[in-house]
């Protein structure tokens, strides 16, 4: 794997995390993986979960749209059987990487809906991250790459926010690549933007990609969506300060060319409604 340039600061520190020569010890206990979906974890830092075991991973959604139309697709019956399909696959993934189902927390909100459920999502993570000593929080980046994303992006900085609104020591916010909508097409499992913020590229051993590739396979009802995520790299960045009141990456966005029926103006409602609701700060 690359390490990180000769740096300091908060990048160095978790990049040392993850390759196991952080002096507080390499189990990942300081780090909370914050995603929307089962299968996102593996997108972002599958081929680092090896070393994280004491780490915890927080899905924001169940996986299982409400609408039944990708349960059927399946061969489900019922959003829950669907649900309960994708987390043995989520189980399974963890297994692959010697995890245990227990790092597991599940918020079981409805895959396409986190963006209605800011404000008490904000405030679950809140909690969550107040009850454990954990010194980073590894999420998605703010791009327009699926509402879902999106919205746990929100809810993970409103609660940083709302950490040290409460006098409490909160996170830093480390972002995993995940897709996005680019100029000339899709920008696969690299970020949009190249802003200011601190990044790194850390390229997997061969051992690493295998076990990656295995926990992206454990995921079968989702094979046909994870096909394309095939690089070697995983990569990070300081999160930058985004204004949730304005859409992600200059207005382009992902998830309009998907069937997702999820329109652009439901988001800045559903995030004015949300700092309203939870007394942020404006932009």
């Amino acid at each position: 794997m690359q390490h990180a340039a000769d740096r300091s600061g908060p990048l160095a520190e978790f990049a040392a995390l993850l390759l196991g020569a952080a002096p507080r010890g390499s189990d990942g206990a300081e780090i909370m993986i914050v995603v929307a979906h089962p299968d996102d974890e593996t997108i972002g830092i599958g081929g680092h979960l090896a070393g994280l075991r004491g780490s915890h991973i927080v899905h924001v959604t169940d996986g299982a749209p409400r609408d039944l139309e990708d349960a059927r697709a399946y061969g489900f019956e019922t959003w829950q059987d669907y649900a309960g399909a994708r987390h043995r696959e989520l189980e399974a993934a963890l297994a692959a990487a010697g995890l245990p189902s227990t790092a597991l927390i599940s918020l079981g909100y409805p895959d396409k809906q986190a963006a209605g459920n800011l404000g008490s999502l904000a405030r679950e993570l809140t909690g969550l991250l107040a009850e454990r000593d954990v010194s980073f929080v590894c999420t998605h980046p703010y791009e327009g790459g699926h509402p879902d994303h999106d919205a746990t992006a929100f809810a993970v900085h409103a609660a940083c926010h709302l950490l040290r609104r409460d006098g409490r020591q909160a996170p830093a916010i480390v972002e995993m690549a995940f897709y996005s909508a680019g100029p000339e097409g899709a920008v696969l499992q690299d970020f949009n933007s190249h802003s200011g913020s601190e990044r790194i590229e850390l390229h997997l051993t061969e051992a690493a990609f295998e076990r990656k590739q295995c926990m992206l396979a454990c995921h079968r009802t989702q094979q046909r969506t994870l096909a394309p995520f095939t690089a070697r790299i995983e990569r990070f960045r300081v999160a930058p300060a985004y204004d949730f009141l304005a859409l992600p990456n200059s207005g382009r966005l992902y998830y309009e060319a998907l069937p997702l029926g999820f329109e652009p103006a439901v988001w800045l409602h559903a995030a004015a409604a949300a700092h309203e609701e939870l007394g942020l700060d404006r932009p």
